[in-house]
């Protein structure tokens, strides 16, 4: 499933809290998209309804939880990206990054060792 831009915002607080209720949530939001409760509140209905949230009505107030975890999601964000731009080439995808954007002497001592250990 890709999320959009907005559900990545709404589901970076529920991580960030590990869960919360509506109040909490709003205020984490608000400094950087301005959403007002009834916003925020229709977001997290409609993530509920896609599988992406889950409500626990159980408590009151009702807490508010993601039901991915984060790690999954940025590797199939990751994937997506690198199969839509570079067709599946982690190689291009490296080369065209470091091409564009030099790399400090750290940085790369720390790329090849990643690449000598991925080494079969």
């Amino acid at each position: 499933m890709k999320l959009s831009e907005r559900e990545w915002t709404v589901l970076n607080a529920l991580w960030e809290t590990d869960g919360a209720e509506l109040g909490t949530v709003v205020n984490i939001l608000r400094p950087n998209t301005d959403w007002s409760r009834n916003t925020v509140l229709t977001y997290l209905t409609r993530m509920e309804a896609k599988g992406l949230v889950r409500i626990d009505k159980e408590t009151s107030p009702h807490i508010y939880r993601a039901t991915l975890d984060r790690a999954s999601c940025q590797q199939k964000e990751r994937q997506s990206f690198l199969d839509r731009v570079y067709s599946g080439s982690t190689g291009d995808l490296i080369a065209a990054f470091l091409k564009e954007e030099p790399i400090s002497q750290e940085e790369r001592d720390r790329l090849r060792k990643i690449l000598d250990e991925m080494e079969v």
